[in-house]
C-alpha cells in the first residue's frame, strides 16, 4: 500500500511547519500508519491530485486524496477502526470541534501576529511573494505594520492557554489519561509556533509545556524531527 501525506514546507523542505500538517502527521502516527512526507510549497499545492484542494494537507491513501486534516482524522477513524481510536466515540468528536474553534479561533491569530516575518522568511521566494499578497489581503495591512505588534502579542500570549493550562490541573492530556485528536489540534498550533519562531514566550515550568513536551515526545518523538526556531 502506497500512503502519502502532502505537507507545507518552507525554503528548506525539511521543515515543516503547518499546524493543519501537524494534526495530520500526529494523526497518522497515533493510528500506527506508514506513510511519506512530501515537501510542499504554497505554489505546489495546486499540481496535488490535478487541483484537488488548495489547501494542504492532502492524504492520498492509496490512490484516495482526502484534503483536510480534520476529515483526514475522520477518513482515518473510519477506515482504520481496529487501530487506536482518535476520537473516542462522538463525544470525542464533539469535544475535538471545539478545541478546533478555540485553537483556529484564539490561538492561530495570535500565533500568526507572533511568526508573521519569521514564516515569510522561511518561504522560498515565490512563495514569499503569494504569502505576501494573500496575507495582506486577509489582514489588510502590510506584514510589517501587523508584525509591529508581535511583542504585545508575545506578552499577552500564555494567557491565551489558559483554558488548556485550567484542564491540565485534572489530567495529562486534552482526551483523558492518553492523548486524542484534541490534543494534537492544539498541538499542531504550538508546532507552527515552536518550528517558525519558537516558544521562547512560555514558561519552562509552565503545565502548557509540561504538556507539550510530552506531546512531542509521541509516537517515537515524531514532533521533534523538525526542530524549533
Amino acid at each position: 500500500m502506497t500512503r502519502a501525506l502532502y505537507s507545507l514546507c518552507g525554503a528548506d523542505e525539511r521543515r515543516f511547519f503547518s499546524p493543519h500538517c501537524w494534526k495530520a502527521v500526529m494523526a497518522l502516527a497515533h493510528k500506527g500508519l506508514d506513510f511519506e512526507e512530501i515537501p510542499t510549497t504554497y505554489a505546489r499545492i495546486r499540481a496535488i491530485g490535478g487541483g484537488v484542494s488548495s489547501i494542504v494537507p492532502v492524504l492520498d491513501d492509496n490512490g484516495r486524496l482526502i484534503p483536510d486534516s480534520f476529515d483526514i482524522a475522520l477518513y482515518l477513524e473510519e477506515v482504520y477502526p481496529e487501530r487506536l481510536s482518535l476520537f473516542n466515540g462522538e463525544g470525542g468528536k464533539a469535544l475535538s470541534r471545539m478545541v478546533e474553534g478555540y485553537s483556529q479561533m484564539i490561538i492561530h491569530p495570535a500565533i500568526m501576529r507572533i511568526a508573521l516575518l519569521d514564516i515569510h522568511a522561511n518561504l522560498d521566494e515565490e512563495d514569499k511573494a503569494y504569502f505576501r499578497e494573500s496575507r495582506e489581503a486577509r489582514l489588510g495591512k502590510p506584514l510589517e505594520v501587523v508584525a509591529a505588534d508581535s511583542e504585545a502579542e508575545k506578552a499577552s500570549f500564555s494567557a491565551k492557554l489558559e483554558p488548556l493550562r485550567h484542564m491540565l490541573k485534572f489530567q495529562p492530556y486534552v482526551g483523558g489519561q492518553t492523548p486524542l485528536f484534541a490534543d494534537y489540534i492544539v498541538f499542531g498550533a504550538l508546532q507552527w509556533l515552536r518550528v517558525s519562531a519558537g516558544l521562547a514566550m512560555l514558561a519552562a515550568d509552565d503545565p502548557v509545556m509540561a504538556w507539550f513536551e510530552r506531546c512531542l515526545d509521541l509516537h517515537q518523538s515524531c514532533g521533534r524531527t523538525v526542530t524549533a526556531a
